[in-house]
């Protein structure tokens, strides 16, 4: 059975796609089966992220029960699979939320890692997709509203009995006007597992209908993204220090 992972925020805008993308990607690029699914039913990005804003069948047909998942499933030409939700007004009603547990189940079976795209907020669709996750992951901006938010992500998660892998701090320009990460890591309670600059590398792939870590894989953000990767993929990331400790033979 593969790991489930939940990209979570609370609240909208913060970067979340971006991450569940681009995790999902960097992970493939480790040699992973990655599978990111776009559980976000009434405002779906990830297919409009990555080239295929219109399929025949999305999520949306699967809880309705017209289509198995298998016919859902997509793949990307840098070899990442997704299952995009369907952009039209007509599908983003009468969704049965309750078969995703099941449906993501079914994922995880063939896949080593599921990365669902959740909605902002805490509605009936975003408890649906926690309660199919075997961890979370928060993305928050470095601004009290977003971490406010994040918080609160952090809670309904830890209340849901669903393990907190850590936060990821996106957009950030390490400026005077920011929350301090320091802050950030005590507020939520929750190591930082990763801070993505701010860059425009991430607007031009978005542009480009990729991951940033194919369309700029040697950006500092991308960089960021395949060093989050490896430690949700459980390998050892050397820092810069620890790095030049072993090659000097210090300590």
């Amino acid at each position: 059975m593969g790991r489930v992972i939940v990209i979570n925020s609370g609240k909208g805008g913060v970067g979340k796609t971006t991450t569940a993308i681009n995790l999902g990607a960097s992970l493939n690029l480790l040699g992973k089966e990655v599978v990111v699914v776009d559980t976000n039913l009434n405002t779906p990005n990830i297919g409009l992220q990555l080239g295929a804003p219109i399929v025949p069948v999305t999520l949306n047909h699967v809880l309705k029960g017209k289509a198995s998942i298998e016919e859902a499933i997509y793949e990307h030409s840098s070899g990442t699979k997704i299952v995009p939700s369907s952009l039209s007004i007509k599908e983003i009603t009468k969704f049965n939320t309750r078969k995703i547990p099941s449906v993501v189940r079914q994922l995880s079976q063939t896949n080593d890692f599921v990365i669902l795209d959740s909605a902002a907020g805490f509605g009936e669709e975003v408890i649906a997709v926690i309660k199919a996750a075997d961890e979370i992951i928060v993305v928050t901006n470095p601004e009290m509203p977003a971490v406010t938010d994040a918080l609160k992500a952090v809670k309904v998660a830890r209340e849901m009995g669903k393990e907190v892998n850590g936060a990821i701090v996106t957009r950030f320009k390490d400026a005077k006007y920011e929350m301090p990460l320091s802050s950030i890591k005590s507020m939520l309670e929750t190591p930082i597992i990763g801070v993505i600059p701010e860059d425009k590398a991430v607007k031009e792939a978005l542009n480009r209908r990729d991951a940033v870590v194919h369309t700029h894989p040697r950006s500092k953000v991308a960089r960021k993204y395949k060093e989050i990767a490896r430690k949700v993929a459980g390998e050892v990331v050397e820092t810069r220090v620890s790095l030049i400790r072993r090659i000097f033979g210090i300590g």
